[in-house]
Formats: structure tokens, C-alpha cells, sequence
């Protein structure tokens, strides 16, 4: 089943209205030196995010900002003796190795080139796999009178999907520009795109978004 299968199974509603900017936040996901910085624990998808998601997302997050969008940041965090984080799946074991996420750290703190401003919102996590189960997202949301979520961030292989698919059980619509979301392998997480995320977000790109927060 194609790309263009997938997309005919509902009518994609404007962007400009689906991400206007009195209802929507833009949400990162990870983009924090231990995860997307020159010395992250997995090299590979820190790579990977720099090529082209993090370039893009320098571009939204400024963007967002003029526009009247609001910009929230989720970050994670872990004690150096790992207590209350997650130890119950591979991926955590992994992470903790090697892997400075203490809170102040350079690994735990959002990359400068995004801030924060003094309009953000920084929430941090110290266990699972994603920001509406691990921080206040959810809340902070509606109390902003959010009902859109534009996810930007890492990882296409396991973060990025959780916070999809918690968005939309949680009521919010998802905009997911690909060009602002990096998974490892490529191919894979163009794939989980396509084939998954497509029947939760409206799939876009960084300067489609760009043309409908532009000032009209």
C-alpha cells in the first residue's frame, strides 16, 4: 500500500487552519546534546538528526515564536545512579552507558541553538519513552488552549511514534513535517512515516509550514 493509498483514506485539512497559531504549539522532542549533539550516546541517529531534522528545525523554532505559536520543549533527564528512570528494556541499558544526562548537564540541556526564549516551556522526563507520559505535557497543552501539536525531533524509531500516537488518544491533531523528524536508518524512519504516522499526522514539510505561519 502506497503513499498516496494512505493519504486518500481521509481529507487532509488546510495547513493554515489545522496549525494556526492560536491553537497550536510546537513540541521538540529530545533535541538535547546527549541526543542530537557532536558527543550523543548514539552516534548514528545524532548524525543522522544534524544532516537535515535539526537544520530544519532552527528554522520553525524562530518561526514559531514570531508567529504566535507556542513553543514547548521536552527534554529527558537521569540521575548518574539511575534511580527512577526506566531499567526495563534494552534501549535504557543502552542509553545509560556512557551517557551523561544528569540534570544541568551538557547532555540534558536543549541544544543552545534553539534556546530556550523566555516564551518557551522546558519540561523534562525521567523515565519512558516519550513526553506525554513522562512530563506535565498534556496538562501544560490544554491549559494553553492547544488542540494542535506539530512534532519535531527524534527518534522516528521509537519517541517520535510514542508521542503520535499519545497525542492523538490524548484528542490533539498532529502535524509531523518529515523533513523535521530523523530516525536510523533513513530508509526506516521514511518508512515508518509512510506507512504509519501518515494515518495519525498530517504529514508536511518544514517550508510548507514555514508559508502558512508567514505573515499574510
Amino acid at each position: 500500500m502506497g503513499q498516496a493509498v494512505l493519504r486518500s483514506a481521509g481529507v487532509r485539512p488546510k495547513l493554515a487552519e489545522l496549525a494556526a497559531p492560536g491553537h497550536t504549539a510546537l513540541v521538540t522532542q529530545e533535541c538535547q546534546g546527549a541526543v542530537m549533539g557532536v558527543d550523543a550516546g548514539l552516534a548514528v541517529l545524532a548524525a543522522e538528526a544534524r544532516r537535515e531534522a535539526l537544520p530544519n528545525i532552527t528554522r520553525l523554532v524562530p518561526l514559531a515564536r514570531r508567529a504566535g505559536v507556542r513553543v514547548v520543549h521536552c527534554l529527558v533527564q537521569r540521575r548518574p545512579d539511575g534511580l527512577g528512570s526506566n531499567h526495563n528494556a534494552r534501549l535504557f541499558g543502552a542509553a545509560a552507558r556512557g551517557v551523561d544526562l544528569a540534570p544541568g548537564s551538557v547532555g540534558a540541556t536543549l541544544l543552545p541553538e534553539l534556546g530556550p526564549e523566555s516564551s518557551d516551556l522546558v519540561l523534562t522526563r525521567w523515565h519512558g519513552v516519550g513526553p506525554m507520559g513522562g512530563t506535565d505535557l498534556d496538562a501544560v497543552l490544554r491549559n494553553l488552549g492547544v488542540t494542535t501539536i506539530v512534532a519535531v525531533g527524534v527518534s522516528l524509531n521509537i519517541a517520535i511514534p510514542n508521542l503520535v500516537m499519545d497525542a492523538v488518544n490524548h484528542g490533539y491533531r498532529v502535524v509531523l513535517p518529515r523533513d523535521a523528524v530523523a530516525g536510523h536508518p533513513a530508509e526506516y524512519g521514511a518508512a515508518v512515516i509512510d506507512y504509519s504516522l501518515s494515518l495519525l499526522a498530517t504529514v508536511t514539510t518544514t517550508d510548507e509550514l514555514v508559508d502558512a505561519w508567514r505573515p499574510r
